[in-house]
């Protein structure tokens, strides 16, 4: 499965990607939200993957957090400082290139990253000067369509939001806000940008630069990705797949590189509270569908999960998994 070589399709022409239209699920009539939650239960269940469209955040201030974010990347190495390398629970940490150990051996990743915790705490880097403004208004508009999301998935699997609100402590959600640079590189069948791995939390929102490169596995099949116009590209994470007791599935995605120009997205993720216990809802577990997973903080989780490769393909789960039939 992480073999450079594999075999990368178009979306298949029986097939569409599935587009979710957030107006229809916030301020639809009842029979356009009743559509667009099945809609969305399906794309959960199906592709673990939707484009997201309507969604209210401009273009504008898109397009900014990603200048903002390439000016961090152009500081210098000193202006970074600690930052560099930091723990992965830092509120914010920058680093570049790193090898991954696959199932066919070690392979280069060739990328430039930088994350930073917006929520509950709100964190940000002195420079670039207009960072701060930009990453904050940003940050909360992806929240509030991020929480709306979650209430519709919910939803979906018959969950009460009050319950889920109250269990999962919603409210002090940990939002990280991070950027991926992939530099032009020349010989891209050689290295990944990022490898085979699937994300932790929730939801993950990702915007890019218009240079293609997001590949997804759907089927057994790797998929190239082309983004539908002002639509923000959203993936299930393996919180969800762990709340919805294996029913959801988060989505194996991988990062390819090009040999013409450079990459950069951004992406934002939605995920527990640091100190919430995170298991399958007990309204999802029965005598027929045993829970699959024991419960974990995503504390813990988050550092499993970059610790000993556990990001590779879908590994972390494996540390909360109970059954292997999922």
């Amino acid at each position: 499965m992480t073999s450079l070589n594999t075999l990368v399709v178009e979306v298949p022409a029986e097939e569409t990607i599935p587009t979710i239209d957030i107006g229809h699920l916030v301020n639809g009539t009842p029979d356009q939200r009743s559509a667009m939650l099945q809609t969305l239960a399906k794309a959960c269940e199906d592709w673990g993957f939707f484009m997201l469209v309507n969604h209210g955040i401009p273009e504008r201030l898109s397009d900014e957090m990603l200048e903002a974010f390439k000016a961090l990347f152009d500081l210098t190495d000193d202006e970074k400082g600690s930052y560099i390398r930091a723990h992965v629970l830092d509120p914010i940490r920058m680093g570049s290139g790193f090898n991954s150990m696959t199932d066919t051996g070690e392979c280069q990743c060739v990328i430039n990253y930088a994350a930073i915790l917006v929520h509950p705490e709100f964190y940000s880097v002195p420079k670039p000067l207009n960072f701060r403004n930009i990453s904050k208004e940003y940050s909360d508009c992806t929240r509030v369509i991020g929480l709306e999301l979650l209430k519709a998935i919910w939803e979906g699997l018959g969950i009460k939001e009050s319950h889920v609100m109250e269990a999962l402590k919603l409210g002090l959600c940990t939002q990280q806000l991070s950027a991926n640079l992939y530099p032009q590189y020349l010989n891209p069948g050689s290295a990944f940008g990022l490898v085979p791995h699937s994300d932790r939390g929730y939801l993950t929102f990702v915007y890019q630069n218009g240079v293609d490169g997001l590949q997804i596995m759907h089927k057994d099949r790797w998929i190239h990705v082309k983004p539908v116009p002002n639509s923000i590209m959203v993936n299930i994470g393996d919180h969800v797949e762990i709340v919805s007791n294996g029913k959801y599935k988060s989505l194996l995605h991988r990062a390819a590189l090009n040999s013409e120009m450079a990459r950069m997205s951004i992406a934002m993720v939605i995920a527990p509270s640091l100190d919430a216990i995170v298991e399958p809802f007990a309204d999802l577990v029965n005598a027929d569908s045993p829970a699959m997973f024991r419960g974990m903080t995503y504390r813990d989780y988050w550092e499993h999960q970059k610790s000993n490769n556990a990001h590779v393909e879908k590994r972390a789960l494996n540390i909360v998994r109970l059954r292997t039939d999922n």
